[in-house]
C-alpha cells in the first residue's frame, strides 16, 4: 500500500473530522492508504512537556512520516487567518527535509476549519501552502469540476476543503463539506498514484 500522510491540530474537532473524511478519500483509491497524524499543542511554559504519544486520537506526526509519505494532507483552524501555531511550529521543524528534498514533487493539499463564515478560511490555506512550495511540493486543490464547490452554503474553496464550525465550534460538517474532504482526499491520493507509476515507467525504460 502507498501511503499518504494526513497531519493536522484541532482544538475543538472539527478539524479532527475534517481529516478523518480526507483520509476517507485517499483510502477511497486502490492501492492507497491514509497515515493519520496530529501535531502536540505548543506551551507558553518553557518547561512544561507533552508526552510522547496523545491520550487519546492518532499518533504525533515525526519528521520520518514526511519521508515516508507519497503525499501529504495539512489540516489546521485558522488563527486570525493564519494557521495555528502547533502546525506552524511543526512546519518549522522540517529544515533536514527541505534540505534533502524529501518532499520534492510529492502532491499536497491542505484544509481550514473557521468559527465564522468569512473567518480567514482562504487567508489560512494560503498560509500552509506556502512551505509546502519552500519543500517543492505539487499543490493540489479542488477544481469547480466538483459541484458541491458551487453549491455549498458553508465551507469549502477552490485552495481546499473549508469548513464553518460556527462561533461555538459545535456545527457538523455539512454534506457538501464531507464531499470536498473526501474529493481533496482522493485528487491527492490519484495525484500519487500517477506520479509513481509515471516515475516507475520511466525507469523502466
Amino acid at each position: 500500500m502507498t501511503e499518504i500522510l494526513v497531519v493536522y491540530y484541532s482544538r475543538y474537532g472539527a478539524t479532527a473530522q475534517m481529516a478523518r473524511h480526507v483520509a476517507r478519500g485517499v483510502e477511497s483509491v486502490s492501492g492507497m492508504q491514509a497515515r493519520l497524524r496530529t501535531v502536540p499543542p505548543v506551551s507558553a511554559t518553557c518547561e512544561a512537556v507533552s508526552p510522547e504519544i496523545p491520550a487519546e486520537g492518532p499518533p504525533y506526526v515525526t519528521t520520518r512520516d514526511l519521508e515516508e509519505c507519497a503525499g501529504l494532507a495539512i489540516g489546521s483552524p485558522t488563527r486570525f487567518g493564519n494557521m495555528a501555531a502547533p502546525m506552524k511550529y511543526f512546519l518549522d521543524q522540517t529544515g533536514s527535509q527541505w534540505l534533502s528534498g524529501a518532499l520534492a514533487g510529492k502532491p499536497a493539499g491542505v484544509f481550514t476549519s473557521t468559527g465564522t463564515l468569512h473567518g480567514g478560511q482562504e487567508s489560512t490555506l494560503l498560509s500552509m501552502m506556502i512551505p509546502l512550495l519552500h519543500h517543492g511540493m505539487l499543490l493540489v486543490g479542488l477544481p469547480y469540476t466538483e459541484p458541491a464547490l458551487t453549491e455549498t452554503r458553508t465551507g469549502g474553496t477552490p485552495y481546499g476543503a473549508s469548513h464553518f464550525a460556527g462561533p461555538k465550534g459545535d456545527l457538523p460538517l455539512s454534506e457538501d463539506e464531507r464531499h470536498l474532504c473526501h474529493a481533496l482526499g482522493e485528487r491527492i491520493a490519484r495525484t500519487a498514484q500517477a506520479l509513481g507509476l509515471a516515475l516507475h515507467q520511466g525507469e523502466s525504460r
